[in-house]
């Protein structure tokens, strides 16, 4: 009886609201779209099922049998057409499920990205930030990427402006951009992909919360110093879908936004690709050239003097060409047993992960240690 009551007066607030906007709700939207995870459709919409009555919603996330039943069918109304007044939540964040003013509901499909097999195998670690055991010799002098299509778009990870360019900073590599927001801002995955490494501060060094997401036209994004992240790895994302909020987690002296472009674990400058000011690709093709692969080496160059800045592989980039050696944190491990172990020293340790002699460490915690 309760939950009658209740979906009568959702229903009656609903209508009033409708009803009070100009030019009607179906005069006012044009096509099916999705705002703050609510979605609106129209009489001529699409979706993957017929509509259901109430009765059957305790069954209405379980109903998959159903729902493969009825792919790619039409929602048919009759008689008056029904409002759209509330969404649900399923299993698979791709899939809604609606609720109309006439007592019926339908599951309505968001368009999911198209993911190769092969994207979550080769070099593939969700434990360590930077991909291990790519040679420089492997590496491509050039590629061409396929930035977006008519199926994978793209999107700024944030609208703000560039505070720190690829360069040599205090005579250390800043191998990204930094892009000032404020803490809690919202943070975008920039294409199509699945989440390779989510990792808390604890874990990552200077990186602070940091996600990075392997893409299907092939590059990795890096989000550093967020205030949180709300992905976990093997996660599917959308260009455009909220991944996280900026923060100033980690080696930061404030907050912003620290983004990184790498292709092989190679990093390069990403303002080769996306022009912040716009909030634009630069191209929807980009030719990706070996010689970017150094510090030195930023957008506005000529092919000439980018190739005079790069006459060496990079070094520490996180790649196989640095020789890069890590180790997982066992228990009763310290920082001097485990540089002991490896021939190597504490400050060389701290150094490469960006972390004090003093620093408790965690059982399962991926260390750097050459």
């Amino acid at each position: 009886m309760k939950r009658i009551l209740v979906l009568i007066a959702c229903l009656l607030l609903t209508s009033a609201a409708f009803s009070q906007e100009r030019g009607g709700f179906w005069h006012r939207l044009r096509e099916a779209f999705i705002v703050h995870d609510t979605i609106y459709i129209y009489a001529d919409s699409t979706a993957t099922d017929a509509p259901h009555d109430f009765d059957h919603d305790d069954s209405i996330i379980d109903d998959e049998e159903e729902d493969d039943e009825n792919e790619g069918g039409e929602i048919e109304f009759t008689g008056s057409i029904p409002t759209p007044f509330d969404t649900l939540d399923t299993d698979d964040k791709f899939k809604k499920v609606i609720l109309f003013d006439n007592s019926t509901w339908a599951y309505f499909n968001i368009d999911k990205p198209e993911i190769p097999d092969s994207l979550s195998t080769d070099y593939w670690d969700t434990e360590i930030i930077h991909v291990t055991g790519v040679e420089w010799k492997d590496i491509p002098d050039n590629v061409d990427i396929l930035l977006v299509d008519s199926i994978h778009s793209y999107c700024i990870p944030h609208p703000g402006p560039i505070t720190s360019t690829f360069k040599y900073r205090k005579r250390h590599p800043h191998k990204g951009v930094d892009i000032g927001l404020n803490t809690g801002d919202a943070v975008y995955a920039a294409f199509d992909g699945v989440v390779r490494v989510a990792m808390p501060t604890r874990m990552s060094g200077g990186y602070g919360n940091v996600v990075v997401i392997r893409h299907v036209n092939g590059l990795e994004t890096y989000y550093g110093h967020l205030s949180k992240y709300v992905v976990k790895p093997e996660d599917i994302v959308k260009a455009g879908e909220l991944i996280g909020y900026g923060g100033s987690t980690g080696r930061s002296s404030g907050p912003h936004l620290h983004f990184e472009t790498r292709y092989m674990g190679q990093a390069f400058d990403p303002e080769r690709i996306f022009d912040f000011q716009s909030g634009t690709l630069r191209d929807e093709i980009f030719t990706l050239k070996k010689h970017y692969f150094n510090v030195n080496s930023h957008y506005g160059m000529s092919d000439q003097q980018s190739a005079s800045a790069s006459t060496n592989p990079p070094k520490n980039s996180g790649g196989g060409s640095s020789g890069a050696v890590y180790y997982k944190v066992k228990s009763g491990d310290t920082l001097s047993r485990i540089a002991k172990r490896h021939g190597t020293t504490v400050s060389k340790i701290c150094k490469l992960n960006g972390i004090k002699a003093t620093k408790t460490l965690q059982i399962g915690q991926r260390l750097r240690v050459k």
